[in-house]
């Protein structure tokens, strides 16, 4: 396995330029450099995010590999043009307002050198709301790929931001494909049912920025009915049982009902390891 990866982000209008800047340097300074980093733009952006794009091509011209797209697409098929794009066989991707630490990439390449046959590498997430150094909570996912195959049964086994995969295998599993959320769950569960082999590093190597507009997305009618969706794709696949299927709908109607407020509880308590 050669230990050359692409780096993989889509922006869109709405991203905040101060935080892009600080995902890219995140990726920029790994300890083993991208080889390449390819960034799809969705659309239209705002002069500031072009100015940042601008000025990173200039500084590093043969590391950025930039793919515009006329209209905004969505994040999935924004994604799957990137990949088509990339170079490498290996592709990390990364959101434009998270942090990746140093070790991230490095540490990710490891393991699919000392095993050939993985297909998709996560890890863990520590989460902060203003400030990277006062870290939240953190969301633990499962290492194995068994465990990883039963706990996709109610939930995602990825933090999404922080997977590198092949992109050989992603294209052969169908890609993100077109539904405009839980695109990443979606596509997991193919490469899995599809013989994929996965793991996730029990360390947290990636700073994801949470605010409110997290939960708020997270109460949208749009964002529940896609969860319940791609869960039913699950189910019809035979990965799931139909208990599964039941209790992950009621478990997103009572997310898209309860106040917000409570939403936060509920997410600190069961889905989340809190930080005291």
């Amino acid at each position: 396995m050669e230990a050359k990866y692409s780096v993989l982000m889509s922006i869109y209008i709405k991203e905040k330029p101060e935080y892009f800047v600080e995902s890219l340097e995140s990726m920029i300074n790994q300890t083993l450099k991208p080889d390449e980093i390819v960034i799809v733009k969705d659309g239209e952006l705002t002069d500031e995010l072009e100015d940042v794009i601008d000025c990173y091509i200039d500084k590093y011209p043969k590391l950025f590999n930039i793919v515009s797209l006329k209209e905004n697409i969505g994040l999935g098929r924004a994604l799957d043009e990137g990949i088509r794009h990339s170079r490498n066989e290996l592709v990390a991707r990364m959101d434009t307002d998270d942090i990746s630490l140093p070790e991230r990439c490095e540490l990710q390449i490891k393991q699919f050198i000392n095993n050939p046959d993985l297909c998709i590498v996560g890890t863990m997430i520590d989460e902060f709301y203003d400030s990277p150094s006062n870290i939240i909570s953190s969301r633990i996912v499962p290492t194995t790929n068994d465990e990883i195959y039963k706990f996709m049964k109610r939930r995602s086994p990825f933090n999404h931001p922080t997977v590198m995969y092949k992109k050989s295998e992603v294209i052969r599993c169908g890609g993100y494909g077109k539904m405009r959320r839980k695109q990443d769950l979606d596509l997991f569960s193919r490469m899995i049912n599809n013989g994929c082999i996965a793991q996730n590093i029990n360390q947290s190597l990636l700073l994801f920025r949470s605010n409110e507009d997290n939960f708020k997305r997270r109460k949208s009618w749009s964002y529940c009915k896609s969860y319940i969706n791609v869960q039913f794709e699950i189910w019809k696949r035979g990965h799931c049982s139909i208990e599964d299927l039941v209790f992950v709908t009621i478990g997103q109607l009572v997310i898209f009902l309860v106040p917000i407020r409570f939403l936060k509880k509920i997410l600190n308590k069961y889905l989340r390891s809190t930080k005291n």
